[in-house]
């Protein structure tokens, strides 16, 4: 969830098992309060807050992952300030097979970064010209 309030001051985050509420005060002073119950459990401790100059974002870790809620809110009703961010959308469909692609991938970077190649040969380097130069000076 992000909440888009720039330049905020005196940013409250509570993350609980149930519901999240969000205060802060805006760079012209007007006070913010959300308070959101959520569909159903999260797992608070797992979930945490991230402040920057534009917005504040809180990540949110269901207690049942592989669960997919019909809705963020317990309620039935969307609040008009509740939009989706299609950019971090996620389809629970095939998520482990991607998952495991992003796995092996990183194992094949660490196997290529891990082999150990001898050095280069430096017999090509010419050390005359380097000579040449600090004695003509």
């Amino acid at each position: 969830m992000e909440f888009c309030v720039e330049d905020s001051t005196d940013v409250h985050v509570l993350i609980e098992d149930h519901r999240l509420v969000f205060s802060c005060k805006s760079a012209d002073g007007v006070e913010l309060y959300n308070e959101i119950e959520f569909y159903a459990k999260v797992n608070s401790k797992d979930s945490q807050d991230k402040r920057s100059g534009r917005s504040i974002t809180c990540f949110v870790r269901k207690w049942k992952e592989k669960v997919a809620w019909p809705r963020l809110t317990k309620e039935d009703i969307k609040p008009v300030w509740l939009s989706v961010d299609f950019d971090n959308w996620r389809d629970w469909e095939g998520d482990e097979e991607v998952e495991l692609a992003q796995v092996e991938h990183y194992a094949e970077l660490l196997k290529k970064v891990s082999t150990k190649k001898p050095p280069p040969a430096m017999d090509d380097l010419d050390d005359d010209s380097d000579s040449a130069d600090a004695t003509s000076n």
